[in-house]
């Protein structure tokens, strides 16, 4: 059957080359399956829309922000050409704003919430002297969030946006987030020195 996980594991390896796009997919993957089991919604689909979301950034990377063409769009013309669902496809044109999808169901708006937290917090984690998520907390996120130059291409609204879509408190969201990546730390490399 199309769109599950192994799927989307096999394109991520056909497209995508650079060792952080993927650890950083696999983060926000990691993210919404954990956050699905919270919410006891399908953990498998939501880890496979983070798996993907990002499909087609290193290929097309949209600095234009075209809502028509290049990330995320060429990834979703893929995907409905593989005939992957249209929850799929959606989910992931969601997450970019400047597609004007308004992401409407549970997974849309925790994508889009997991996205560029996922990343900070993995920034976060890489930066401490022992490199481990394990020893990363909220105050630390939090204080590094009002460090402009610190991971500078994350974008701290889009944080605080999704946790307003979400309606959760931005330390609950930053918790639940570190919480999911510890336990999956060997595997994004952030299990320490």
């Amino acid at each position: 059957m199309v769109n599950r996980y192994a799927d989307a594991e096999a394109l991520l390896a056909e497209w995508v080359q650079s060792e952080s796009l993927r650890k950083h997919c696999l983060a926000v993957s990691t993210s919404m399956r954990h956050m699905a089991q919270r919410q006891q919604a399908d953990a498998e689909l939501w880890a496979t829309v983070g798996l993907i979301h990002d499909l087609d950034y290193e290929r097309f990377p949209n600095a234009a922000q075209s809502p028509t063409a290049e990330h995320p769009s060429e990834a979703v013309r893929v995907l409905r050409e593989l005939g992957w669902s249209e929850e799929i496809c959606r989910a992931i044109l969601s997450h970019a704003d400047y597609c004007h999808v308004e992401r409407i169901t549970p997974m849309e708006k925790t994508l889009y919430a997991v996205d560029e937290l996922s990343g900070f917090v993995t920034a976060v984690a890489l930066v401490r002297p022992d490199k481990s998520v394990h020893s990363v907390e909220v105050s630390s996120v939090k204080k590094k969030m009002k460090d402009k130059a610190f991971a500078r291409a994350v974008n701290r609204e889009d944080i605080i946006r999704g946790a307003q879509e979400l309606d959760v408190p931005l330390e609950t969201l930053i918790e639940e987030v570190i919480t999911a990546l510890r336990g999956n730390a060997v595997a994004l490399g952030l299990n320490g020195i």
